[in-house]
């Protein structure tokens, strides 16, 4: 399988041998569980204080003629704590169990429970190189939402690692058809429910990824473009290139990252 080499300007240099990584079977269930068991382990631990609830006297007795006593009042057995007292009659409220005002919690959460999904490590890779044959299917791009106008994927690129600016950036992608894109993931749409309560009132679209080699300026540029998300090669991973477990991300590749990917052997459980 070869993929059409585009240059900086928008121009056909052309073709490149693609890896074997291009050719895996698309495997959705794959995929989807790769996906959940790395965003499992992003989740945080939380868990309420063990005294929560706690913190006051609530010592009642529930035997008749003792001091403090609910016993013979007609009331029920909850904890109560005392606010005020004349002799032996009490003002009380309520509390400590969960169904009082300023009681304890039921159930709370735990800091002990475990959340992390654990997966194989070539059940991983299997899923990385099904995401990465699956940015090559238009059909799968554009049940994504993707907008583009390009004829053939895989988008590989000469020479745009050396760019370091933002304008030059998004004008490369608007080169190579990716224009619409773009400007679809650059508008925000405003959430609906209790989301806008919590500082996150609109939601964003994911738009392109950029794959390069290695660290260099293009990955800084591309963070100035909404929606648009760069990184090296060797760091790939399924919640990148199937954000939401769903793959057929918009992709876009550097000449020199499909080389690294070639010679390295990457994703495949293989030493180069």
């Amino acid at each position: 399988m070869k993929g059409t080499v585009y240059s900086i300007k928008g121009e056909k240099e052309g073709e490149l041998e693609l890896p074997a990584q291009f050719s895996e079977d698309y495997q959705p269930v794959i995929i989807t569980r790769a996906f959940n068991a790395n965003m499992s382990q992003t989740y945080m631990h939380k868990g309420l204080d063990i005294f929560a609830g706690f913190k006051h006297v609530t010592r009642t007795s529930k035997r008749r003629r003792k001091f403090r006593t609910t016993y013979g009042y007609g009331i029920s057995r909850t904890p109560r704590k005392m606010m005020s007292r004349r002799g032996t009659r009490f003002n009380w409220v309520s509390t400590l169990a969960p169904n009082t005002r300023g009681g304890r919690v039921a159930h709370p959460p735990m800091v002990e429970k475990v959340f992390e999904d654990k997966i194989n490590r070539k059940e991983n890779l299997l899923a990385i190189r099904s995401a990465i044959a699956a940015t090559i299917n238009k059909k799968l791009v554009s049940e994504r939402g993707h907008k583009f106008e390009a004829a053939n994927f895989p988008l590989i690129i000469d020479g745009a690692e050396k760019i370091s600016k933002t304008k030059e950036v998004k004008q490369l992608l608007e080169k190579i058809g990716l224009g619409k894109d773009l400007e679809r993931s650059s508008k925000k749409t405003l959430r609906s429910g209790v989301g806008k309560m919590r500082g996150r009132k609109y939601s964003t679209r994911k738009g392109p990824l950029i794959i390069t080699s290695a660290k260099n300026p293009l990955l800084k540029a591309a963070l100035g473009l909404q929606g648009v998300e760069a990184i090296p090669v060797n760091n790939l991973n399924v919640t990148m290139l199937a954000p939401g477990g769903k793959a057929g991300r918009l992709t876009v590749w550097t000449k020199e990252a499909i080389n690294v990917l070639s010679q390295k052997k990457l994703f495949t459980g293989e030493k180069a």
